[in-house]
């Protein structure tokens, strides 16, 4: 289920908008300048190559890269793996590193082709929480301040795009803001 929450940046508990409607996630996040989009999502499993994925996208992806501005396309991944003993360790560190508030100096585009994770976005005065799932296409612009949740169980697929090799790199703010707010598994739950 795709969800936007939004809430004052001051005051998580000032909840203003809080709406699974796709109608009224894509108004309001056009309203606020973000890219908000539904492609189709095919099945996708742990064993499927990531070209393989990409081929299945690759109409779409030269839709959306038609001028050629993102020369790095790629996949991310992420999925539970019980049988390694490592693996909660490994999550935990994954989405650490994506929970402080940053930025990135071009736009961060990413298209889930299926599990989920929450981009947060400080829109001064409030913060935006999109939960995209397995068919949302989501574009934070450069610059913008944001955080990335992918849960306490990190299980996903994402296409990225970018315009430099080193386009996903943050700039962390250190604003310690994300720490107030609501988790994924918070909100997923509301």
């Amino acid at each position: 289920m795709t969800l936007l929450h939004i809430a004052a940046d001051t005051d998580p508990a000032e909840v203003r908008l809080h709406t699974t409607d796709p109608d009224t996630i894509a108004a309001e996040l056009r309203s606020r300048g973000i890219v908000f989009d539904r492609w189709p999502a095919q099945p996708v499993t742990a064993e499927i190559a990531a070209d393989d994925i990409l081929a299945r996208y690759r109409d779409r992806i030269d839709d959306l890269n038609a001028d050629g501005r993102y020369r790095h396309i790629d996949l991310a991944r992420l999925h539970p793996d019980d049988t390694d003993p490592q693996w909660p360790d490994l999550a935990r560190a994954a989405r650490e590193k994506f929970l402080s508030e940053h930025r990135h100096a071009e736009d961060e585009v990413r298209f889930f082709v299926s599990g989920r994770g929450c981009f947060y976005l400080h829109l001064e005065p409030e913060v935006v929480a999109v939960v995209c799932e397995g068919g949302d296409l989501v574009s934070v612009p450069a610059g913008t301040r944001h955080w990335f949740d992918m849960g306490s169980r990190p299980d996903f697929v994402a296409i990225r795009f970018f315009e430099e090799a080193d386009g996903w790199i943050g700039d962390f703010t250190g604003d310690p803001i994300a720490r107030g707010f609501p988790t994924l598994d918070e909100l997923v739950a509301a």
